[in-house]
């Protein structure tokens, strides 16, 4: 008996991780993020946002991600970037309205699920209202769980998380903003040639 349940353990474990590595290995899926000391791999996930995977991979096609600022990070609990109407570093930066704009590409309605956010989750920044995503996004430091269904998960970190903990950090723990920060240098979709 002891036996059959450590079995499962294992097989559910192995569905668990063959998973996650089946959408890494889908390169139309698969963003790198190029940050100052190499890169992060982060497996896309339409099976829970297509609308918003879609957004995101047209906005990196676009290169909108490139040498876009982490205008908030907050230890312990996420990094985010992705205004590509503020944040551009090279490009109309404005760091008292970073955080504040989007894209021209319309804002999308919520496609919340029953993920939890956990270590290395990305996930859509949005205002108070729950259809208002557009292009900032965040990568979860560690494990939140008063987030869980009340923001759409768009992908996971695969490799380099390492890294995304390196990103400069706020001294200011009520906003989180970030000054001189680092940068999303290249965001490119790994399908792409």
């Amino acid at each position: 008996m002891q036996f059959r349940t450590l079995a499962s353990a294992f097989v559910m474990m192995a569905a668990l991780f063959g998973g996650s590595a089946a959408l890494a290995a889908d390169p139309e899926n698969t963003m790198i993020i190029t940050l100052k000391d190499g890169d992060v791999t982060v497996a896309l996930r339409p099976d829970l946002a297509p609308g918003h995977v879609e957004q995101i991979k047209a906005l990196v096609r676009e290169g909108a991600y490139d040498n876009v600022a982490f205008h908030r990070v907050i230890d312990g609990f996420m990094a985010q970037t992705g205004d590509v109407e503020f944040g551009d570093m090279q490009d109309g930066y404005d760091p008292a309205r970073a955080g504040t704009g989007g894209s021209s590409r319309p804002d999308l309605a919520a496609e919340f699920s029953s993920e939890p956010y956990t270590r290395g989750v990305v996930g859509m920044a949005r205002s108070a209202d729950p259809d208002s995503a557009n292009s900032q996004f965040f990568i979860m430091l560690a494990a939140n769980p008063h987030l869980n269904g009340q923001y759409t998960i768009v992908g996971n970190v695969e490799s380099g998380m390492e890294l995304v903990d390196t990103i400069k950090k706020s001294d200011d723990p009520n906003t989180g903003a970030v000054a001189d920060p680092d940068r999303m240098l290249k965001v490119r979709i790994a399908g792409d040639k």
